[in-house]
């Protein structure tokens, strides 16, 4: 999936769709592609891994980064600060490697502004039943927390409209699917210009 200029994928989603467990799956089966990791400011999870998962930096240390310039995108979610590396997405791009950028929508936003060439794809839960059942089996939030990631969850989705795809994440394998598609260039069942997806994207967010 190389191409003569490096193209930059950016997936956002709302906690819960399994953006990461899809990314990720993708990476694993196309190991061409290139992972951005991002910054950010909150603790490591159990099985996440400096480095790997991310990239945990302080408070401090992530805005001397970005007063650096050194942030393609930058937000604040959940009391934290999360970003991505400008030099690490563009040695990529210029090594003509696809990266993915795996953030959410208000950086979504920021890179397309910044990087019009960009694909952005939006991953939704299958509908919202499922996504608090996500939520809630994770056992690792308080109820608050969960609650208020819930809440999170359904403004974030509001904004699905803004991408170019959005992957309805309800079995595993034909997500990964989709997805490649997308990544070759033959995403058109997962355009937001299509009605079809449109209609069904309509009854899972209202």
């Amino acid at each position: 999936m190389t191409n003569k200029n490096g193209k930059l994928y950016v997936f956002a989603a709302p906690s819960g769709a399994g953006k990461t467990t899809l990314v990720h799956a993708v990476v694993a089966r196309h190991p061409e592609l290139r992972f951005s990791i991002s910054y950010t400011t909150r603790e490591p999870r159990r099985n996440e891994a400096h480095g790997a998962d991310y990239l945990f930096v302080s408070e401090e240390e992530f805005m001397r980064l970005r007063d650096a310039g050194e942030m393609l995108e930058y937000a604040q979610v959940f009391d934290n600060y999360y970003a991505s590396s400008r030099s690490q997405v563009e040695k990529h791009l210029a090594d003509n490697r696809n990266v993915i950028l795996e953030i959410d929508w208000q950086g979504a936003q920021q890179v397309r502004e910044s990087m019009p060439d960009s694909v952005s794809i939006f991953i939704l839960p299958p509908s919202v039943e499922e996504l608090e059942r996500r939520l809630r089996d994770r056992r690792t939030d308080s109820p608050d927390v969960i609650n208020r990631r819930l809440r999170d969850a359904l403004s974030d989705m509001s904004h699905w409209d803004e991408f170019d795809y959005v992957i309805i994440n309800d079995n595993l394998d034909q997500a990964v699917e989709d997805m490649e598609a997308v990544l070759k260039g033959e995403g058109e069942a997962s355009s937001t210009t299509n009605v079809a997806l449109r209609r069904t994207v309509s009854r899972i967010v209202d």
